[in-house]
């Protein structure tokens, strides 16, 4: 009897024994999963809710709180002019709707620079940059890259004219010259959305924005020859350098040297009667 319940205790305490190292197993187990969420919490980027349209809206649309929803953006990288409740949108019950002034997305956060103040027209006076004026410029396909231009494009401006009317000694004639680099087109036309797919061969005016000298140099350059636009590449960040080219540099000529006519050396006379004969009788001269 003592036997079997010797037996009975010992084979109770393996059991236990067992029970327990399971046990102790399973904790380290969840304690090392919870470590593990630990650090991909740790790591993970926090989050904020910010307003996103839900389809695609082009430029002029009314933008209306049916148009909008509720995404979570990273925090760290949150772009400036976001909106993060429905009042920041559409205050005083969108009474004064915002219009859309550059296309959006599906899922593309609203910012303020792609919508006009509540009750503000999308007129083109919204997309100029404080300080700066519209200045529309007369193109035809040849002056204007085909018509492969979209309002946000960047372009340089070359003046072509005559310049020999002006008299300038050792000029070439037609000259080509830059007159402005790097100036940034706000509308093609009447039309100011920058998001428009289809280019057209039927442009008449390009309006950049350009500073109070930049106006009256295009105004002037405008009214005395003709002007061409060259696109700028995307991303391109270097400075155009000051060029003029002339027929004569283009076909390599070298513009004759005026011959300068010998100064003639200055000779005095008197005139005197002898008889009836005048004669001229030199004498020095005085200044």
């Amino acid at each position: 009897m003592r036997a079997v319940f010797g037996l009975v205790l010992i084979v109770g305490l393996g059991l236990a024994g067992f029970a327990v190292f399971m046990v102790k197993g399973y904790f380290d187990e969840q304690k090392i999963l919870m470590d593990q969420q630990a650090a991909v919490a740790a790591q993970a980027v926090p989050t904020v809710e910010v307003l996103a349209v839900n389809r695609t809206i082009g430029y002029g649309e009314t933008l209306k709180p049916e148009d909008v929803v509720i995404i979570r953006y990273a925090e760290p990288f949150l772009p400036e002019g976001v909106f993060r409740t429905g009042e920041e949108l559409f205050p005083n019950q969108n009474e004064k709707p915002r219009l859309v002034v550059r296309q959006m997305e599906p899922n593309e956060p609203v910012l303020a620079i792609k919508v006009t103040e509540p009750g503000e027209s999308a007129g083109l006076n919204s997309r100029l940059t404080p300080g700066m004026q519209a200045y529309a410029i007369d193109v035809n396909v040849r002056s204007a890259v085909s018509g492969f231009l979209r309002p946000g494009d960047r372009i340089d401006v070359y003046w072509t004219g005559d310049v020999s009317q002006f008299g300038l000694n050792g000029t070439g004639g037609i000259t080509t010259k830059l007159i402005q680099s790097g100036l940034t087109i706000v509308a093609v036309d009447q039309n100011t959305d920058s998001g428009r797919s289809a280019v057209s061969d039927r442009v008449r005016t390009v309006t950049v924005e350009a500073n109070t000298a930049q106006v009256a140099a295009l105004a002037t350059a405008q009214r005395s020859g003709e002007l061409s636009l060259a696109l700028v590449g995307q991303g391109d960040t270097a400075v155009s350098l000051a060029i003029e080219v002339d027929q004569a540099t283009l076909l390599g000529i070298t513009p004759q040297e005026q011959q300068v006519a010998p100064e003639q050396e200055q000779v005095c006379t008197i005139r005197t009667r002898r008889g009836a004969e005048v004669v001229e009788i030199p004498i020095p001269c005085t200044n």
